[in-house]
């Protein structure tokens, strides 16, 4: 199996009310790839951060295989996730793949 996170930072220019609205809407979403991306084994958006944490949300999911992950990162659903609910509203995304 194989992990994929990623800890995303949201613009400045946002409120903390659009925040808030903005990791729901991706939680929401990336989330919900769950029965529709084959090959996720497990996925999870925390966005209940602290306040010693320097970035804003961050994606935990397992995948079946290094196979699956990249099959996931072109999958349509996926990527209409990423480019309406995700990429618009941040400015940092760091990524962190490895076998487990």
């Amino acid at each position: 199996m194989v992990k994929h996170v990623i800890l995303w930072t949201l613009k400045d220019e946002l409120s903390d009310s659009e925040k808030a609205d903005i990791k729901k809407s991706i939680k929401d979403g990336l989330e919900g790839l769950k029965d529709k991306v084959p090959g996720i084994v497990e996925i999870k958006v925390n966005i209940e951060v602290l306040p010693s944490s320097n970035a804003d949300l961050m994606l935990d999911s397992t995948f079946e295989s290094e196979e699956a992950l990249k099959k996931y990162a072109t999958h349509p659903e996926h990527v209409a996730v990423a480019d309406n609910k995700v990429r618009p509203y941040t400015k940092l995304r760091s990524c962190l793949d490895y076998i487990v």
